[in-house]
């Protein structure tokens, strides 16, 4: 009971105002170089692709951030990203770490799931709902995120016979969402999550099915290994000015690409269009792959030690075998990814076999990635 001559102690009525939590302001204060310092820590070389890429982040999360601020830029051009090169270079890397870095939800897809209806394969306005669902059904978050499309070169508009399920009509539908378009929360064909946004909430009021999201703050970036688009860069090169171009690689013809070069490739104009940032990756020679897992803080040594930490084993590298395994995984063709190939044939057997023995440390030497069957028996015999 209350206290004769003392006021009650019933809390206040919390008002409607506290009740809604204030948006906290989009916050970005990167520069160019934090960013590029950043993806030095993940990505080996591609110093060129890290420079495009960073100022291309910093102008696009800059522009949002004033525009939130009330700063709005009347017919600003976003500056969606093309990235070109060989598999296994660091591409997805590259994306993933900045997206981190920014705190921006994430999302990656292949361009090869998507048809032009949505009925034969997926439907490229998921890949905002997937955004959705990637910053915890956070509307305002989601908005701000980067989409990865991945083997865009595949969507390419070849002449071919049969109907286009993935090509040109695939390429129209994505033009719509990579400048300002406004997706549906729910997806008209997802009977069950209209079914379910029907529903009343606690308090009364059925939710609105008609719920959007804009993607005019959204950066798409685009990647693909564009096989064969060199010969077209060589053959408009000698057309148009003459320059004999033979003595350059493949990759370094990638560095002259124009409008023109990805038109030909068979891309809509107005497609390639909306991907106005473009640079090109470089391959990886056994060297970088050396220094990929020397210096990367995601070194796939690490993964190794950690699968040999489980049984209390201790796995050591020595610099020989560091530069055996480079040396192999250069001759798979597949970038960084051939780095785990070596690995996996090299210690594949002591992964079955060192777990149930009394080893509890080994070392990986040149002489144990050439002949693993050899240095695991003597191992074992003499743990």
């Amino acid at each position: 009971m209350p206290v004769p001559g003392q006021p009650s102690k019933v809390p206040a009525p919390q008002t409607d105002a506290a009740a809604i939590p204030e948006e906290v302001p989009f916050h970005f204060e990167l520069k160019p170089r934090d960013v590029k310092a950043h993806l030095d820590r993940f990505v080996i070389r591609q110093d060129e692709a890290k420079k495009v890429l960073s100022v291309a982040l910093c102008d696009h999360f800059q522009h949002v951030r004033m525009r939130e601020a009330g700063d709005v830029a009347h017919h600003y051009v976003k500056q969606n990203v093309l990235l070109l090169g060989p598999t296994g270079v660091g591409k997805t890397h590259l994306i993933r770490s900045a997206a981190e870095l920014i705190g921006v939800p994430f999302v990656k897809a292949d361009a090869t799931k998507f048809s032009e209806t949505g009925y034969v394969g997926g439907d490229v306005e998921d890949l905002v709902r997937d955004l959705i669902r990637r910053a915890g059904g956070d509307l305002r978050r989601a908005s701000h995120g980067i989409i990865y499309l991945d083997e865009v070169d595949k969507i390419a508009g070849r002449e071919s016979s049969g109907r286009d399920v993935s090509g040109r009509g695939v390429q129209t539908n994505l033009l719509k969402l990579m400048e300002d378009a406004d997706v549906p929360v729910i997806s008209p064909n997802d009977v069950m999550g209209q079914m379910q946004a029907m529903m009343p909430k606690p308090g009364g009021a059925p939710k609105s099915t008609g719920e959007t999201i804009n993607t005019g703050n959204i950066l798409f970036i685009a990647s693909g290994a564009f096989a064969g688009i060199s010969t077209l860069i060589r053959r408009r090169i000698s057309l148009t000015s003459g320059e004999d171009i033979s003595h350059q690689s493949d990759e370094e013809v990638l560095d002259s690409a124009t409008t023109a070069d990805f038109i030909a490739f068979g891309f809509e104009p107005e497609f390639i269009g909306r991907l106005p940032v473009r640079v090109a990756c470089r391959p990886l020679a056994a060297t970088d792959l050396y220094d990929v897992m020397k210096e990367s803080e995601s070194s796939l040594l690490r993964q190794y030690e950690r699968a040999f930490k489980a049984y209390g084993i201790r796995i050591k590298w020595r610099a020989d075998g560091l530069r055996q395994i480079a040396k192999l995984a250069a001759t798979e063709g597949t970038g960084a990814r051939g780095l785990m190939t070596v690995c996996e044939r090299a210690l594949r057997d002591f992964k079955f076999e060192l777990p149930s023995s009394t080893v509890r440390e080994f070392t990986v030497t040149r002489e144990l990635v050439m002949n693993p069957k050899k240095v695991l028996a003597g191992l074992t015999e003499n743990p």
